[in-house]
């Protein structure tokens, strides 16, 4: 009897550890999102090959998500010092609109070192909006949201000038290949892999993360140990910049032009809300770019089960963010906690009050005092 009680306590234990592991909320629920589609498509998970190229819903997945994933991928470390950025959408528009421009313009759009003078100067000028950002935040000490809301109106209205204010098309094969497949996978599965690899070697495998961690967990304590807080800021900034800028490659690419009025459109909120989903702590210090890139999976799950199941439009963003909601709370301890202790007590189990432990008895010694002197 003992022996049984022992193992299934251990079971217990073992559940409960796993469960405090950062990844495993995230690793669920999108397990969970990805089954929950069977009932309604029973060839879900089929894979197949048409023309060339990986087709099915477990590939659309990954190649829909793709621009939410690398703005969120850069978004992380930024939520990590405690900072947000607003204008990721903006800075997108930007880095689409200076490549098609270049591109639409060029008698031969086909040329291999046109495109990529193209993309070089679209990433420039996304990480010289990121510059700006980190700049008003970190050294002029302007709070991040409205530092990046400057930006996000702004950045706006310089991707509209680029274009004259109409849409941009281009021809470019090469140029196409960003936001298309390569060796039948689509692109965007080996830029999100190239850049999530590159954020987890620097993260975790330098001192570059502890040093964002001890900046977003209190930045005056860390500029006092040494660590130039500043300049991790405005770093994150430019790499939350460029990170924009990619995706913004890829969106025009994908379409064949730049839409400066609609490219990125509150992709910044979707971008915030994966990596909250993924474990990242809106306070600051805390960051997980594996849970980032699952939480970004998530949302476009969520929007696929929503077409799949044939939930009327109007209805999407309401469905949405009450399956958001549901996530969130089954992600925060303290509400399973408060759950699992409702079903315990439906259940007839009580728990144990709690005693209050006396204080210590301190010995106490008693000192005579010498007599005096007669």
């Amino acid at each position: 009897m003992s022996a049984t009680k022992s193992t299934g306590e251990a079971r217990a234990g073992g559940w409960a550890a796993l469960g405090r592991r950062p990844l495993f909320w995230p690793l669920a629920i999108l397990a969970a999102l990805l089954l929950f589609n069977l009932p309604f498509t029973p060839d879900f998970f089929d894979v197949s090959v048409k023309e060339g190229h990986l087709v099915g819903s477990l590939i659309n997945i990954p190649f829909f998500a793709t621009p939410v994933l690398l703005i969120a991928l850069g978004m992380t470390p930024v939520i990590a010092t405690g900072g947000i950025d607003l204008s990721v959408g903006a800075v997108m528009a930007i880095s689409g609109a200076v490549a098609c421009r270049i591109i639409s313009r060029a008698p031969d759009q086909n040329s291999i070192l046109l495109v990529l003078g193209a993309i070089g100067l679209a990433l420039l000028a996304a990480m010289a909006a990121g510059l700006f950002n980190g700049v008003m935040v970190g050294r002029l000490g302007v709070q991040p949201i409205i530092a990046t809301l400057i930006l996000l109106v702004a950045g706006r209205g310089v991707a509209q000038l680029i274009t004259d204010g109409f849409i941009l098309t281009e021809l470019s094969k090469p140029y196409g290949v960003i936001g298309g497949y390569a060796l039948g996978i689509p692109t965007g599965v080996f830029l999100i892999a190239a850049f999530a690899a590159g954020l987890v070697f620097l993260t975790r495998r330098t001192a570059l993360g502890l040093l964002i961690e001890s900046v977003g967990g209190n930045a005056e304590a860390a500029r006092l140990a040494g660590v130039r807080a500043q300049r991790i800021k405005i770093l994150v900034y430019v790499l939350c910049g460029l990170m924009a800028g990619v995706a913004g490659l890829w969106n025009s690419s994908s379409l064949g032009g730049a839409d400066a009025n609609n490219a990125g459109l509150w992709i910044e909120l979707d971008a915030i809300l994966a990596v909250v989903i993924g474990g990242t702590s809106l306070t600051g210090g805390r960051f997980s770019i594996g849970g980032t890139v699952v939480g970004a999976l998530i949302l476009q799950t969520l929007k696929t089960t929503i077409f799949t199941i044939g939930i009327p439009a109007q209805a999407n963003m309401v469905f949405e963010a009450v399956v958001v909601i549901l996530i969130c709370l089954l992600q925060s301890a303290e509400f399973r906690a408060r759950i699992s202790g409702a079903f315990h007590r439906r259940g007839g189990g009580r728990t144990p009050p709690l005693v209050e432990a006396e204080p210590p008895v301190v010995p106490t010694q008693t000192v005579e005092a010498a007599p005096w002197p007669s």
